[in-house]
Parts: structure tokens; C-alpha cells; sequence
């Protein structure tokens, strides 16, 4: 049964490629039906650019939003408390506040400041927020391109996405923060390991917006290309992704191909997050939530969208207690077309 399926996926995905949607597959993997999401459901509207969302342990979410500089927490219920605007963001383009991650009761934030985009950390008591606390400065900032996900990996480490901000030259200067993966420990040094001995991780990125791991710690992320090709990569430690000189798959041994592509009206990807043997991809321009499969050894199935056009613009998806979605709209960032309600989270079931 398992040789007869991959038969049939392989024929799919032959005749999908010569044709156009729904993202290319790089390599082909024989990867069984994923199980499609529930209804979505309104948990929270009223938001502005809601960016990034991060679970604390008790079950409520912290959200960003992007413009306002707010941190919000939204509990599981839908009510929605400001901790605070937080201080130094300036707002600009594509720039503001952005990526937030937690550990040990210490929140992580990445935004944009007057001079650079930078990563703190407050202390958490639950209710209130301490004393910022600069970790890393000199992140190159611009209007657009700023990266910005902050997650931390299984390992205990942290995770940082940074952008080459519309200077490609950036992203394949080892010695710069642009361009980049970054990881480190919880003050912001290095984490040991790091394959150059400094904060990077992997080099050669456009704008890297996605990162999510699956269950045996393998890291994926998705990434902005130009005019043609988005991507999801999977990430090995001092690869390198090619950009500028490749956008999606190349020919050259020195860069890494992508495992998935779409073309960029498909997609502008986003958040990311794993669940229940798939990743889920935010599309800003595609307008719809993507489903890419994981086989066992990593490689993508072929993708499948859900909800397109039925939100608008897609940037947020994270993993909630309990098995679910938990996807953020950005129709109120100057690029959408804002509905009742916009911007708003909602809850979707991982499986139907």
C-alpha cells in the first residue's frame, strides 16, 4: 500500500510542477493525506497588525502588535489585556515590534529601534513587565526586510530571523547581522556550537519570517524571495541559502535548495509553526494558510491551502495548548484591505 501511494503522489506532484499553483516540491517526498484543519474561530478582533504570538505557560497568549508597540495577553477566552507599550520601538515599514518568545519567566522581544533593529528581555512576574534589558544591538534596520521571529528551539537555545533590509550584499557577509539565522543563549551570547563562533547559525537568507521545528528537532523556515520564488528551507547550521545569488532552486553546490517553493503571489510567507505532522505557513500576499506535509525523513509533500481569501492577508501561526492553531490576520497594515473586525486571531483545530 505504502509503494502504491507513492506511485500515485509522485505522478501528482510531476503533473502539479509543470503546472503552475500550488507550490513546487524540492525533492519530492511520498508523504501520505494530511488531515485537514477545523472551521476557524474568532478569538480575539479589534487588533492592529498582530505580528508574532507566543504562549505563557498557564495558557494565555502574549501578542505583539507591530505599529502600536503594544504587548498584549490574550487569554483563552478572548479577553484582552495591555501589559505595555514597549519602550524604543520606532516604528517604520515593515519595522516595529515584532518577534516575542518566553522562558523561565522572561519575556524575549525583537523590534526595530531609532538605529538598528535589537532583541531585549524583561523579567516576568506574571502580571508586569521589569526593566528592559538590551541582549543584541546592530541588527541592520530598514523599511523593509527586518526579519524579526524569535523562537527557542528544543535544544533551549534562542532563535532569531534578521532581514538583509533590501541589501542583498548583506546576506552573504558572515560578519554581518543581516541576512541571517542567529542563535544564542538566553543573555545573547553565542550559543557553543554555532558553527562560526559568533551568533550565526545560517547565512545567506532575504527575510527569514518562519521558524518551527518538528518533533525529531529538525529546523524549517520560511522566506521571503523577490519576484519569483518563496520558500521553506530546512536548516543546517553554516549553510548557506543562496541569496541574492539564487532565488528558489539552483544549480550551484555552494547553496542549499529549498525543500518547497511558491511563486510569491501564492505565498509571502510569514509565521510558521508544526503540528500534527505538517508545517502551517502565514501568506501575506496568498491571502490563505498553507499546509506542508513532513515525511519522516523531513521532506515536504505536496502543499495544500486552506482559507484562501477568506481572511485576507495571513502573518501570524502558532501551536496553542491542546492541539490547536492559533493565526493572526494583518489587514491594517497598510497593504490589506481591512474587514469587520480586522486585525483578529483565530483558533483552527491542526486536524478536522
Amino acid at each position: 500500500m505504502r509503494k502504491l501511494w507513492t506511485i500515485v503522489l509522485l505522478a501528482a506532484l510531476t503533473a502539479c510542477s509543470s503546472g503552475g499553483g500550488g507550490g513546487e516540491v524540492l525533492p519530492t517526498a511520498a508523504v501520505g493525506d494530511a488531515a485537514a484543519p477545523g472551521q476557524p474561530k474568532d478569538v480575539a478582533t479589534g487588533l492592529a497588525v498582530p505580528w508574532a504570538i507566543e504562549f505563557l505557560p498557564g495558557g494565555d497568549a502574549l501578542v505583539t502588535e507591530r505599529d502600536s508597540a503594544r504587548l498584549l495577553r490574550v487569554s483563552q477566552s478572548g479577553q484582552v489585556t495591555e501589559l505595555g507599550t514597549i519602550d524604543g520601538v520606532r516604528p517604520d515599514g515593515e519595522g516595529g515590534l515584532m518577534g516575542v518568545a518566553v522562558k523561565d519567566q522572561q519575556i524575549f522581544l525583537y523590534f526595530t529601534a531609532e538605529e538598528d533593529n535589537r532583541i531585549v528581555r524583561y523579567a516576568f512576574d506574571g502580571n508586569r513587565l521589569g526593566e528592559q534589558e538590551v541582549l543584541v544591538q546592530g541588527i541592520p534596520k530598514g523599511g523593509i526586510h527586518n526579519g524579526g521571529r524569535l523562537e527557542f528551539g528544543p535544544d533551549g537555545y534562542l532563535y532569531a530571523t534578521t532581514g538583509e533590509v533590501g541589501d542583498g550584499e548583506l546576506s552573504q557577509q558572515r560578519d554581518s547581522l543581516g541576512g541571517k539565522i542567529l542563535r544564542m543563549t538566553a543573555d545573547g551570547k553565542p550559543a557553543p556550537g554555532n558553527p562560526f563562533g559568533t551568533l550565526v547559525y545560517s547565512y545567506g537568507h532575504r527575510n527569514v519570517q518562519g521558524l518551527a521545528w518538528d518533533e525529531q528537532g529538525r529546523l524549517y523556515a520560511s522566506e521571503f524571495g523577490a519576484n519569483t520564488w518563496d520558500e521553506v528551507n530546512l536548516v543546517k547550521p553554516g549553510s548557506n541559502y543562496g541569496w541574492p545569488e539564487v532565488e528558489g532552486r539552483g544549480d550551484d553546490s555552494r547553496f542549499v535548495n529549498p525543500i518547497v517553493t511558491w511563486s510569491t503571489d501564492e505565498a509571502s510567507p510569514s509565521g510558521m509553526a508544526y503540528a500534527n505532522g505538517s508545517l502551517w505557513v502565514a501568506a501575506l500576499r496568498g491571502t490563505r494558510l498553507w499546509q506542508v506535509p513532513l515525511d519522516e525523513d523531513g521532506s515536504a509533500g505536496k502543499p495544500v491551502a486552506h482559507f484562501t481569501d477568506r481572511y485576507g492577508r495571513i502573518r501570524a501561526v502558532t501551536a496553542a495548548p491542546g492541539g490547536a492553531l492559533w493565526v493572526g490576520t494583518s489587514n491594517q497594515d497598510g497593504r490589506g484591505s481591512p474587514r469587520d473586525g480586522d486585525d483578529r486571531i483565530l483558533s483552527v483545530s491542526a486536524s478536522s
